[in-house]
């Protein structure tokens, strides 16, 4: 749950600042929301509250200071405890929301927070946070019958290769395939991301609109 939290707020920073730092409601649907998160899940209020006393034990989130509203919001302090750039971000984010991932993945799912140009500044990305001490990412064991390894964080700790259950035939099946959907599902997702910025700006737009006959 920590985790989901973390990422959720990072995401949000990233793709839509004028709506961050986040009240707990918007941080809840963020954390529950199923474009962009693996697994799916279904926090409650309490649940969150829970995660966020924890991180802030960490040092990694809590209250905002926004004077000027009347709702606490809460913000990552992941820069104050790490001082990542754009780039690191972005791929620390796709892995907290989703799980261990390829570099093309990662490459297409972070659009959204930064434009890798193509996958050596993903990969050189992470190796950066790989070298850190102690690390944040890890490179994990190769799968029989895929072609690229995977990386995964390690804010929550170590994690292992899970060996596969499927046989040689299933592996490349999943080779052939998971190629073409793994590309076919970034790219809705990348539009997914684009509908809710565009239907988030209108909103905004619609509450100026509607101020002026307050």
């Amino acid at each position: 749950m920590e985790i989901r939290v973390l990422g959720s707020l990072v995401e949000k920073e990233l793709t839509t600042p004028e709506y961050y730092p986040l009240s707990l409601n918007a941080l809840v649907n963020a954390c529950n929301q199923k474009s962009n998160r693996d697994p799916l899940m279904k926090l409650d209020e309490g649940a969150v509250s829970d995660a966020l006393r924890s991180l802030g034990k960490e040092g990694l989130a809590g209250p905002a200071d926004t004077i000027d509203s009347r709702v606490t919001k809460f913000e990552h302090r992941l820069q104050e405890a790490f001082n990542f750039d754009r780039r690191e971000t972005a791929v620390l984010c796709e892995l907290l929301l989703r799980g261990p991932q390829t570099p093309g993945e990662l490459r297409s799912r972070a659009e959204r927070m930064h434009r890798f140009e193509d996958l050596v500044q993903v990969q050189s990305t992470l190796q950066r946070l790989a070298q850190r001490e102690p690390p944040v990412v890890k490179v994990l064991e190769r799968q029989p019958g895929t072609k690229e390894a995977r990386y995964a964080h390690l804010l929550s700790g170590d994690v292992q290769s899970q060996p596969s259950e499927a046989g040689p035939r299933a592996a490349v099946s999943a080779v052939s395939h998971g190629a073409v959907d793994g590309e076919r599902i970034a790219s809705l997702e990348n539009e997914v991301a684009a509908l809710q910025n565009d239907v988030a700006e209108l909103k905004r737009q619609l509450a100026e609109f509607r101020k002026q006959f307050e």
